[in-house]
């Protein structure tokens, strides 16, 4: 956690978005609301009581007249209360007394500017001239503002501080983000994907430039590199990470290349919100390799003990190996998190045990990449689609169950998911002795309306017959949405499954259809640039 070289970039999102928020409501105030006209509108909405607080109490505020400006307005609110928490988090982290304390505030800080920073760009590409976004967009946006509070709130839980953190930054602003969820999604009308686009063989939103980088040989990526990472000295770079802070402020607009000589790099390595366009490649999964081995019981969040940690846009990784080395009796550590919108892993590995791979927010792809651990392997709460992946589960520690996802759905509103199509999912070698007597889950129900479909995939034997397994008790059960489509192998016989209320067999292709790359991640709108091959429909 680089705390110290954070502060200043801190302030400065702290002083940009007052400004914003000021302007926002600096217009003279022409049409009021009534109160008549308060309970209108926030009858509407999943958290009214909320929503009528602040239009009566937040200066500014003026009448909708129709849907769409009650969605700004709501957007509008959920910003000024996330700047507000922002900056009481700021100053409350003096107070910290504990590591525990400050290492929980530390990442409240950090996921509230993210947060700023999505209700800003919703607001600016639905209402603005020079920025548009589709409702589409919006909604993964929204989403994503909404998991990093929740983030925040689960990382004071990892250090067991959640009753001193928490009540300095809520706020209200999770219950303000899920209205305007709400209402946008009543904009979209329907199931909160993208329409299925049928232009061209892959998204649009992967440039052609980016598809040469990614589909053809690394020798090409290799040429097309600006930053040179080699441990022994013969490149620019000896670290990832400085290579990657040059990048970000490098001022070169577009794709910015960082070549990773073969190697094994003792780091700890971020992309923040600035660094956007950058793309890591490597020598090889079996040359490159970026490791670490923070864990929750090492003393981080789950959210800090990553290796490697992205959230600039369009992040793309190609032949590299994310590992935390942690071990299984260290709990939470994980290899790769990203919150990356509109991120490409191909032919990447991630090796771990618990909470191998962080699928944090925002629309990610990944393609044949290997992904190795034990509980909960894949975990989070982004629209991401796996392809021609494959998942290795390890042998777990004594008395626990293997779990491949665990996915943090927290509203119904969230276009999020993960989806798994056309994989191999089996026993790694160490759990091969071991599989009469561990059992292996294709996911649980993290939050309540989780959401995983496994389709058009191979599952070994070593899937146990009920295939899926409840958080605790049968929570969730009823609200969660689970699938399964046309999966092969000895663990696909769907006869003995769980009977849940939100599991479904799909046997019709349309439903399937909605959660492939084409209409779940809108990929064709995107992935083609990247030059990963992929398929966008069944």
């Amino acid at each position: 956690m680089q705390m110290a070289s954070s502060k200043l970039t801190l302030l400065v999102f702290f002083f940009l978005f007052t400004s914003i928020a000021k302007s926002i409501s600096s217009h003279p105030l022409k049409n009021p609301p009534t109160l008549d006209d308060i309970d209108k509108w926030c009858d509407t909405v999943p958290h009214p009581e909320s929503c009528k607080y602040f239009m009566t109490h937040m200066p500014g505020m003026e009448r909708p007249k129709e849907k769409t400006e009650f969605r700004r307005v709501t957007i509008e609110m959920a910003l000024k209360r996330a700047l507000t928490a922002h900056g009481h988090a700021w100053r409350w982290g003096k107070r910290c007394k504990s590591h525990r304390e400050r290492a929980a505030w530390a990442d409240c800080v950090r996921l509230y500017d993210h947060t700023v920073l999505q209700l800003n760009r919703t607001l600016q590409g639905l209402t603005g001239k020079k920025l548009k976004c589709s409702n589409f967009d919006a909604q993964t946006w929204l989403s994503t503002a909404l998991t990093n509070l929740e983030t925040c709130r689960l990382g004071a839980e990892d250090m067991k501080v959640t009753g001193v953190v928490w009540p300095h930054v809520s706020y209200n602003v999770s219950d303000l983000i899920s209205n305007g969820l709400a209402i946008n999604q009543g904009l979209m009308g329907g199931p909160s994907f993208a329409e299925s686009d049928q232009m061209g063989e892959y998204p649009r939103w992967v440039s052609h430039e980016d598809r040469r980088l990614l589909e053809y040989s690394s020798s090409m990526a290799v040429s097309r590199a600006q930053f040179v990472v080699a441990r022994d000295g013969s490149g620019q770079f000896r670290t990832v990470q400085s290579a990657i802070n040059a990048a970000a402020r490098s001022g070169i607009n577009g794709r910015k290349v960082i070549y990773v000589k073969r190697g094994i790099y003792r780091e700890s390595i971020y992309v923040n919100a600035n660094g956007n366009d950058i793309m890591l490649v490597g020598d090889g999964t079996r040359s490159t390799v970026i490791t670490s081995r923070k864990s929750v019981n090492g003393g981080y969040t789950t959210y800090s003990s990553a290796t490697v940690g992205i959230d600039g846009l369009r992040f793309m990784a190609r032949d590299i190996t994310f590992r935390n080395t942690a071990g299984p009796q260290m709990g939470q550590a994980v290899a790769l998190r990203s919150g990356s919108d509109l991120s490409v892993f191909y032919r990447c590995n991630f090796y771990g045990f618990q909470d191998t791979l962080f699928v944090h927010s925002q629309r990610q792809f990944y393609k044949s990449c290997n992904i190795f651990g034990t509980v909960d392997i894949i975990f989070g709460n982004a629209a991401v689609v796996f392809q021609d992946c494959n998942i290795y589960v390890r042998k777990p520690i004594m008395s626990q169950k293997n779990v491949i996802t665990a996915q943090g759905r927290g509203d119904p509103n969230q276009n999020t998911g993960i989806v798994i199509q056309n994989c191999r999912i089996q026993a790694a070698g160490d759990l091969v002795p071991l599989l009469q007597s561990v059992s292996t889950y294709l996911g649980r129900p993290w939050q309540q309306y989780s959401r995983t479909i496994v389709m058009q995939t191979y599952l070994d034997q070593l899937i146990h017959p009920a295939g899926w397994l409840a958080w605790s008790g049968n929570d969730n059960l009823n609200t969660l949405y689970y699938a399964e489509f046309r999966n092969s192998g000895p663990g696909s016989n769907v006869r003995g499954r769980v009977n849940w209320p939100g599991y479904h067999i799909i046997t019709n292709p349309s439903v399937a259809s909605t959660f492939t790359v084409g209409t779940f991640i809108a990929g064709r709108a995107w992935l083609p640039s990247t030059g990963v091959p992929f398929d966008a429909g069944l």
